[in-house]
């Protein structure tokens, strides 16, 4: 198992494999990578994406996420699942996507060796979220059912929480993920790669709404290798939330390594001043032992985003 100097595991990887995206979610960060051209050329091979997460598995990483921009526009995302799903000591592969595609390829998705998926919806007003997103309410609606009935387990609902725009619809939403045999995952909006205008205008805390799920849960489990985020065991439903604003106990427990859709190891969503480069490497024929070094040196350069604020005994 890879440590950072503070003594923090790295046992999740998320791989960006594009930038590219159907939809125009205003609020998404990108993995906290900088806008791309919408040019295939500065991606990440299959071929590629499937090395990397093999040297990623040696060093002891084990749960792997692809996200993007979204992957379900890659005409071989299929063959990456595959790729991945294969490789030994893998014990988590999952996603990030709007599901407006996985009516059509949620069955085959899960044939190739995905096991779970995330999928965004921040409304359920068909007028709000095409608002938001672009897209069409009922095919992210019907993606969520058809991966619910392929078995991809859990199901997850991220619901973006936005000031003004849909924190009236929490209720509905949990009752929504319930009836929907999904869970729902409430998130609190990040600047990153977002303006400082938007940010105030739009942030809405979720310390008043977990306070509330926590006077009414009947369980409340805590996630130790996922941040120590909460997942509240409600009448109406199960609610995962996730606040890493400012949050030192989300930074003092993340054991997330990142990788950017054009091959830069990123150790932080955050930070961008010190991501290092395996696409030129691999492409130049470089060792698996020498791409692995390049690993352990992203490793140490981790650090906690908010550390001056977290105990000394961290440090």
């Amino acid at each position: 198992m890879i440590k950072d100097h503070f003594g923090r595991p790295v046992l999740n990887l998320r791989i960006s494999v594009t930038q590219r995206c159907n939809l125009h979610c205003p609020y998404c960060h990108r993995e906290g990578q900088k806008p791309a051209p919408n040019d295939p050329a500065v991606e990440m091979t299959a071929e590629e994406i499937i090395r990397l997460v093999k040297i990623a598995i040696s060093l002891g990483i084990q749960r792997v996420k692809l996200t993007g921009g979204e992957p379900l526009l890659r005409k071989d995302i299929l063959t990456i699942v595959k790729g991945i799903a294969s490789l030994k000591d893998l014990k988590d592969l999952s996603m990030t996507t709007n599901g407006t595609s996985m009516v059509s390829m949620a069955k085959d998705l899960k044939a190739n060796g995905l096991m779970r998926v995330n999928i965004s919806l921040p409304s359920l007003n068909e007028k709000v979220y095409h608002n938001l997103m672009g897209g069409d309410l009922k095919d992210a609606i019907d993606g969520i059912g058809a991966a619910v009935e392929v078995g991809l387990h859990p199901v997850k609902v991220n619901m973006l929480v936005l000031a003004d725009v849909n924190e009236n619809e929490i209720p509905a939403m949990t009752q929504f993920a319930k009836d929907s045999g999904a869970l729902l995952q409430l998130i609190e909006l990040e600047p990153v790669n977002i303006s400082e205008s938007y940010y105030e205008r739009f942030h809405y805390p979720l310390n008043e709404v977990e306070a509330d799920m926590a006077r009414r849960a009947s369980q409340v489990e805590t996630r130790p290798y996922m941040q120590n985020r909460h997942l509240y065991h409600l009448p109406d439903g199960r609610v995962e939330v996730i606040r890493p604003i400012e949050n030192t106990e989300f930074c003092a427990h993340c054991t997330r390594l990142r990788i950017t859709s054009d091959g830069k190891l990123k150790p932080c969503l955050m930070v961008n001043s010190n991501l290092i480069d395996v696409l030129t490497p691999m492409r130049s024929g470089v060792t698996d032992e020498a791409l692995a070094k390049l690993f352990l040196e992203t490793c140490r350069n981790r650090e906690p985003y908010y550390r001056k604020s977290i105990p000394q005994t961290m440090k």
